[in-house]
């Protein structure tokens, strides 16, 4: 309970909640007006600084591509996702924003089988053919460690590939170079590459 407005956001109290859950027991939030704010107050995870991003592409490609792109801003990231697709995006969760960032899956909220899973979007992304899928869901998920390793080789060479069809290669490194931490004249030799074979492959059909 709180006479501060919704509990634990602007306090903020994350560390409360934290060590609630650590203690074994549930965390509770009564039905407000913005499952953003439910979804931040029940996850334990920093509430300081926050963005919102709404509902994720529906395709694939350009899912990967938008999670890409907000793997590297600097504040805990909410997100909604439709149970149909919950099983992949956190897949792609992992692969993208890396295995070790904490997060938590909140499903129907304020409702009657609201559930909060928490964990690092690894061991998400490995329960995730166990998990209910129906209801609605808000994902939310920690800001980047500082110290976190940069972008895998073929994580970088995905993007690169995704960028490609939509930027030229200098937008596309421009962005990669933001993202992935690596230096730019790396990552241009790899984008023009790719370029290449795709010219290759489109040639060839």
């Amino acid at each position: 309970m709180s006479d501060a407005g919704t509990p634990l956001i602007s306090d903020p109290g994350f560390k409360l909640v934290r060590d609630v859950y650590a203690a074994g027991h549930q965390v509770i939030s009564l039905p407000g007006p913005s499952a953003v704010l439910v979804a931040l107050s029940l996850a334990g995870l920093p509430t300081d600084r926050f963005f919102f991003d709404g509902f994720l592409p529906s395709k694939q490609g350009a899912r990967r591509a938008r999670l890409a792109e907000l793997a590297a801003i600097d504040a805990t990231l909410v997100l909604f996702e439709a149970g149909s697709r919950i099983q992949n995006t956190v897949r792609d969760l992992a692969e993208l924003l890396g295995a070790a960032r904490e997060a938590a899956i909140c499903r129907e909220l304020t409702k009657l089988h609201q559930e909060v899973r928490r964990a690092p979007l690894g061991d998400l992304a490995a329960q995730a053919d166990t998990m209910e899928t129906r209801g609605e869901f808000a994902v939310v998920i920690a800001p980047p460690d500082p110290a976190a390793q940069m972008m895998s080789d073929d994580a970088l060479d995905r993007w690169l590939t995704e960028a490609l069809t939509r930027h030229s290669v200098k937008d596309a490194v421009a962005q990669a170079v933001e993202l992935s931490g690596r230096h730019r004249r790396e990552i241009y030799s790899r984008a023009l590459e790719l370029a290449r074979r795709r010219e290759a492959d489109d040639g060839e059909h």
